[in-house]
């Protein structure tokens, strides 16, 4: 009988062999080469060498022969057996891996050594498929293909990797509705703030929403290409939302108008962004709210939802505010305020003179000192007075002004500390959809758009790592334990 140490001798003969084939040719291959051609011709010649290691710890777990019957979900005992071979691609390339499949006629065959290494249900495994995803989060399919080859040697075909990206953000809701966000010193940041925000992501025809789909028919003027303006009706508005911690940070008017830096800003803690183009604006401000009560399921901090303004977004929010007996304060955005502020001072001042500058500051002190409805009333009558021909830009801020009034109180929220500009939703629109859904000519599925934003959203709120093992072992339970009807007989995941 062989011992235990003369059966793993005997396993990892072949890469013992390869790797002393590699040590009696080493010398002539590396005679007169630099640093970078020595890394990179290890690199290459030790790849296959791992990779044979990989496929004879493989083979070392045995072939999967349980004690006792194998029961399908179906309850059918699979009483026949036969070894097979299975070829899964690696981080190291391609391994063979022989199993025992149980089986009986006209039943789906079953394979416990399979279970045991937690086999992915395509043939890329799961580190591979993490490694795709990640890269394809970054930037194009195409980087991502060619970063994967780069780095591993391994080939990934465009669509194989479209699948795997699908694949791997499936879990992304179920993650964060089970897992709560956990904040260092959370108990001392009294502000918990949320906002949300809306970005156009260019789609195939038939992914547009029905009324956008009709505007771009009508609209279409040449069969061939877009004419100038026409970009506009082959967009699909992805519903973009951020939830964080921080501290207050109390200043006042002449702080904010004169740009003084003294105090630093606190950084926002355990933040978290997210996007949809799935969903809609609706279920994604739900989402919002659920994130931000799975945080402070008491109550007992100071809720504050920073938003731009856009009606049906206020109304929604209303709506959650009411649904959930909340008392929270909506702020609009300042730089929303600042923007129409500007475009009125084009009806007084040639554009970017220094009259312009002071006219806009004196406005701008006024509304942070909260007075948006006299600012309104004043720049209509000083239009008036001067008697404006052009006035469109004055009428425009004069309404915005009124309308939000209730909603740009600033000399409350800046005693109070609140923050009042959308920086971070900012932030996160530009990160998780402009900087990678807006290349040159990308067209996006509907699918491929939102595992795009799922898995970006995850990377951003630095949920990386966490997201993976949950996705993994879900894999486990949907590739294997829920295919049998006594699961016990699998070894456990590790």
């Amino acid at each position: 009988m062989m011992l235990a140490y003369e059966i793993e001798e005997a396993l990892f003969a072949m890469t013992q062999k390869k790797f002393q084939a590699l040590l009696e040719k080493l010398p002539e291959l590396i005679e007169g080469k630099n640093l970078t051609r020595l890394e990179q011709l290890i690199e290459k010649e030790g790849r296959e060498i791992l990779r044979t290691l990989l496929e004879e710890c493989i083979r070392m777990q045995g072939l999967g022969k349980v004690e006792g019957s194998v029961i399908g979900k179906d309850e059918i005992a699979r009483t026949h057996q036969r070894v097979r071979s299975k070829i899964v691609t690696t981080v190291f390339g391609d391994v063979e891996i022989d199993r025992i499949i149980y089986s009986y006629p006209e039943c789906e065959s079953l394979s416990p050594k399979e279970a045991t290494l937690n086999l992915p249900f395509n043939s890329y495994s799961h580190e591979l498929a993490k490694r795709v995803a990640k890269e394809a989060a970054k930037g194009s399919f195409q980087q991502a293909i060619e970063s994967i080859k780069e780095y591993t040697g391994v080939e990934v075909p465009k669509r194989q990797a479209e699948e795997i990206i699908i694949q791997s953000a499936r879990d992304f809701r179920n993650f964060y509705e089970q897992n709560a966000c956990k904040i260092d010193g959370e108990e001392n940041l009294e502000l918990l703030i949320l906002s949300t925000d809306g970005k156009g992501i260019v789609v195939r025809k038939e992914d547009l929403r029905e009324q956008t789909k009709k505007r771009a028919e009508e609209e279409k003027k040449l069969k061939k290409r877009l004419t100038k303006g026409e970009k506009k009706n082959a967009k699909r508005m992805a519903q973009v939302a951020s939830v964080y911690n921080i501290a207050r940070h109390v200043r006042n008017a002449e702080e904010i108008v004169s740009g003084d830096k003294n105090k630093a800003a606190p950084k926002p803690q355990g933040k978290r962004v997210w996007a949809s183009i799935v969903e809609n604006q609706d279920r994604v401000i739900e989402d919002m709210f659920n994130e931000a009560v799975k945080r402070d399921p008491n109550g007992l901090k100071e809720w504050v939802i920073l938003v731009d303004g856009g009606p049906h977004q206020l109304k929604q929010i209303q709506k959650q505010l009411k649904k959930r007996k909340l008392n929270s304060s909506i702020v609009v955005d300042l730089i929303h305020v600042l923007e129409y502020l500007w475009k009125a001072s084009y009806d007084f001042y040639p554009e970017g003179s220094k009259q312009g500058e002071e006219w806009v500051n004196k406005q701008l002190f006024m509304v942070l000192s909260g007075n948006a409805s006299r600012v309104a009333a004043g720049i209509k009558r000083s239009a008036t007075c001067k008697n404006l021909s052009k006035r469109e830009g004055v009428e425009t801020c004069a309404r915005y002004l009124c309308k939000y009034a209730p909603y740009l109180r600033y000399q409350e929220y800046l005693k109070k500390g609140w923050p009042i500009a959308t920086g971070i939703i900012e932030g996160a629109c530009r990160h998780l959809i402009k900087d990678r859904m807006d290349i040159t000519g990308a067209r996006w599925s509907l699918s491929g758009a939102e595992a795009i934003l799922q898995l970006r959203s995850i990377c951003s709120s630095g949920d990386w790592e966490e997201y993976w093992g949950y996705h993994e072992t879900q894999e486990y339970q949907r590739n294997h334990t829920d295919l049998y009807a006594n699961p016990e007989i699998l070894q456990p995941l590790n």
